[in-house]
């Protein structure tokens, strides 16, 4: 397989173990690894991570192997936001999977194919291997073209990531414009979003992830995403070990894989099918996390307090959960 997979890794080598047999079968020239450290104060934590990057010793087709392993623990959102950062500082394009997203076989070659068709073209910033319109949405292609970069298993490019920002530094000048109207079409999902990205610039601890930046940097330079229109990725991390996916019964959870079949019947027409993404929120996006009073004010606040303020904040916030961490630990 001629694209570069990159392998966003942690603390879980029975799951890092499923994904990483999928890749092995897919035998990639070269496999870029990102590796989260242990939590500090976090009994079995130094261990599991030494497990699950042991996984990686176990490459034995021919392969540069690239890593990117942390000393500590950054979190899920720093970690795999500058190990991605590292990924396209090292490789034009790539596929990237976690450790609790299974693809189906076919899923990299669906990705080969796609990365080169839209390689030069501007309009296009994501592909994804995630269907979740459980059947309600038929083509007769082999893709959509959607808004949602869903990324349990995606690809992209260079060209398309140098657009990231964690801190999503414009959304204080985007955030009173018609901006997100324009690209949502939809109210409700202006409403949804405007908290996210509130909570989000502010560091709230609840937001505590790194894709609610990639989706704002494809919307802020309105480009479009590719959702195959069967699902490719079955995320099987659902469960009380899980930092964001905790509920086991979601039905998101463990999502069967399909087969793609090839050659790709590509839509005549770049089109946002709207229908897709008003699916989607309907049936996955739209319930509102609770906000705790604290939070409810930072997100009040977000737009209008100052940088260095709110990075402060955020860092001090940081610690503190760390040092709560710690003294659970010695108390338990």
């Amino acid at each position: 397989m001629r694209t570069p997979v990159a392998l966003i890794i942690f603390n879980r080598p029975d799951l890092t173990e499923r994904v990483f047999t999928e890749i092995a079968c897919a035998r990639p020239e070269k496999l870029l690894v990102i590796a989260d450290g242990p939590r500090p104060g976090r009994e079995g934590d130094a261990e599991k991570c030494a497990a699950a990057r042991a996984i990686i010793e176990r490459v034995d087709w021919p392969c540069d192997v690239l890593k990117n392993y942390s000393d500590g623990n950054m979190g899920c959102a720093r970690r795999p936001a500058t190990g991605l950062q590292w990924v396209f500082d090292q490789v034009e394009e790539a596929i990237i999977l976690e450790d609790d997203c299974v693809p189906h076989p076919t899923f990299f070659r669906f990705c080969d194919d796609l990365l080169e068709q839209y390689r030069d073209d501007e309009r296009v910033m994501h592909i994804s291997g995630n269907n979740w319109l459980f059947g309600q949405k038929q083509t007769s292609y082999s893709y959509f073209f959607s808004h949602y970069c869903l990324s349990w298993g995606w690809a992209s490019w260079r060209r398309a990531f140098r657009h990231y920002d964690p801190e999503i530094k414009l959304w204080p000048v985007l955030r009173n414009t018609s901006w997100l109207m324009d690209v949502l079409g939809d109210r409700r999902a202006v409403e949804h979003w405007q908290k996210m990205f509130d909570l989000t610039y502010a560091g709230i601890d609840n937001v505590n992830t790194w894709d609610f930046q990639w989706l704002f940097a494809t919307w802020a330079h309105h480009s479009l995403s590719i959702l195959p229109k069967i699902n490719l990725v079955s995320n099987i991390g659902f469960g009380t070990d899980a930092t964001h996916t905790r509920e086991a019964a979601n039905r998101l959870g463990k999502l069967p894989r399909s087969t793609m079949i090839f050659p790709l019947e590509h839509p005549p027409c770049m089109v946002w099918d709207k229908d897709v993404d008003q699916l989607m929120f309907d049936q996955t996006i739209r319930p509102l996390p609770q906000l705790s009073l604290y939070d409810k004010i930072c997100q009040k606040c977000a737009a209008v307090l100052p940088t260095p303020i709110r990075r402060s904040m955020s860092a001090l916030k940081f610690r503190l959960s760390q040092l709560k961490q710690i003294d659970e630990s010695r108390s338990s």
